[in-house]
């Protein structure tokens, strides 16, 4: 079982169920450093005045790598990260899947920032962040 910090629509767990994997939820977390940014998918790029939301859930090694392989999310790169979970300040170990920095600035997805911003919103994290990540969802 690995700890993974899901910030993307990957944050609702029933899109993982959907998919018949097995997630056990451990929280709410915010990882400091990061930034979100959604091109044509959510990734985190580093910026050490920032700070990304996400919720920390635990799956099987075997899920994380099917689910990593779709076609869609196939060019997530894991890294180890350390989030700090919401409820209890607990300082926790988890890995993040992001793209690299060139696929991950590539496009813009207006649909799936408005998604994003709408779970963002539903999971009650910082208002803020939830104007950050619906500002990805306004045409220009």
């Amino acid at each position: 079982m690995s700890k993974i910090f899901f910030y993307g629509l990957f944050m609702d767990r029933s899109l993982l169920t959907e998919k018949r994997l097995h997630p056990e939820s451990i929280g709410p977390a915010v990882l400091p450093g990061y930034r979100i940014h959604i091109g044509e998918r959510a990734t985190l790029l580093r910026s050490a005045s920032s700070r990304a939301y996400g919720i920390v859930m635990e799956l099987a090694d075997q899920e994380a790598r099917a689910l990593y392989s779709e076609p869609s999310v196939r060019e997530y790169l894991r890294e180890r990260v350390q989030v700090e979970l919401l409820d209890t300040s607990e300082a926790v170990e988890a890995y993040c899947y992001n793209l690299p920095r060139e696929l991950g600035l590539a496009g813009a997805n207006p649909v799936y920032a408005t998604k994003l911003s709408a779970l963002v919103r539903a999971l009650q994290f910082d208002s803020a962040y939830v104007e950050e990540i619906a500002a990805f969802g306004e045409v220009a």
